[in-house]
């Protein structure tokens, strides 16, 4: 994993916004429409090229292939998995129905109970987990290795979805117990993600559910849900053994973007399990105000000298750009904890988690990158690292 005592390095968490007609070729795809192969194959080779190429232009560091060819972060994985079939008790209301959030603001969150979740089809587990997305990856590596062909960057990294992810958008009917079915899944995700690193890539981990499962479960302690993350986090381990820590990245986020957001569970609480992951480098939501204080528990958890921290400098929360020296300010605090070499100016969460529902416009998306270039080149440039005043 890259390090640099020169500068700040940029980066992001993977998915970015699709062009439109690739968009519309997916959203056919996913619905059964007949969408030529050939065509739509070639669409993404150049997606992911183009999306590369307007990365370095900007000056991201640490680049990925903007997940052109997968219809969201977690989605995609329903192609690669067999032991699944489509479920006929297709959920009919959001998952959040029922949380602290929409219990506490109820008249805010109604509009948004129609949310991504009810227009996707889920998945039920009726029979042994297999991985079967070797041609589907391999045309990922492929598409990505021409890309960055020629292509000035310092790092480059994949996403791929967690345990704990699959676990919560397709539900269980064969395993006997939740270990066994998680101890499955990892077996099989787990062939995704060392194949990614075998080809040269970073691999980063994607799990926003497993900082969800407090606010999505109002009835569990905060006991409980320490439980039930640590427990993932064991799968999570087992998919990774063999891949050397400092080959992982791991991604978490709250599944909220616009809203309140007061139950979203402080890291402080669960820090320590985190801790626990092989992963070499953890990336996380510190732009936003209600995750912007958490250094504070990031600095206090004494995580291991080599682990980097790659706290959002940008958010997908709202759609102001953010200035220059804020990022500046914010990276600061950062550098002033860790140290130069151990910090990673990254953003919050992906700014198109599922392909379409592109909350903030792409120009606005591309202006926050800049400014977040910007900030880490200010940031790195301070012969004292710039600490706000109220920090």
């Amino acid at each position: 994993m890259q390090r640099s005592s020169d500068r700040i390095l940029t980066t992001h968490v993977g998915s970015l916004p699709r062009p439109a007609d690739l968009h519309a070729m997916t959203v056919a795809r996913g619905a059964g429409q007949k969408v030529d192969d050939a065509k739509y194959n070639a669409r993404v080779r150049q997606a992911v090229a183009d999306i590369v190429n307007k990365q370095a232009e900007i000056g991201i560091d640490i680049v990925s292939d903007g997940e052109m060819s997968k219809p969201s972060f977690i989605t995609y994985i329903n192609d690669r998995l067999a032991g699944f079939e489509v479920d006929s008790a297709e959920r009919n209301q959001s998952p959040w129905v029922g949380s602290r959030e929409v219990k506490a603001f109820p008249d805010f969150y109604a509009p948004q109970l129609t949310n991504v979740h009810t227009k996707h089809v889920h998945y039920i587990c009726n029979g042994p987990v297999k991985y079967r997305g070797g041609d589907k990856l391999k045309a990922d590596l492929d598409n990505f290795k021409a890309a960055l062909s020629g292509v000035k960057v310092a790092e480059a990294f994949l996403p791929s979805t967690s345990v704990s992810s699959i676990e919560d958008w397709n539900r269980n009917a064969y395993y006997k117990s939740e270990e066994e079915y998680l101890s499955a899944l990892a077996e099989a995700i787990g062939e995704e993600y060392r194949a990614i690193v075998d080809a040269g890539f970073m691999l980063q981990v994607d799990d926003p559910h497993l900082v969800t499962y407090y606010v999505c479960h109002p009835d569990k302690s905060m006991e409980e849900c320490r439980k039930w993350i640590a427990l993932r986090v064991e799968a999570i381990n087992h998919a990774l053994r063999g891949i050397p820590k400092d080959k992982v990245r791991f991604h978490t986020c709250y599944g909220i973007n616009f809203g309140p957001r007061v139950h979203d569970i402080e890291v402080k609480y669960i820090v320590d399990i985190l801790g626990r992951l092989n992963a070499g480098a953890f990336s996380f939501e510190a732009a936003n105000p209600r995750h912007e204080h958490e250094w504070t528990s990031w600095r206090d958890a004494k995580l291991p000298d080599d682990v980097i921290m790659i706290p959002g400098m940008i958010t997908q929360s709202n759609v102001m750009v953010e200035h220059e020296e804020s990022i500046a300010q914010r990276l600061g605090r950062w550098v002033d904890a860790f140290g130069k070499e151990r910090v990673i100016a990254g953003t919050d969460c992906g700014f198109a988690s599922f392909a379409g529902n592109d909350e903030i416009h792409e120009t606005i998306v591309w202006a926050k990158f800049k400014a977040l270039v910007e900030g880490a080149r200010i940031a790195s440039e301070s012969t004292k690292p710039r600490i706000a005043a109220n920090a």
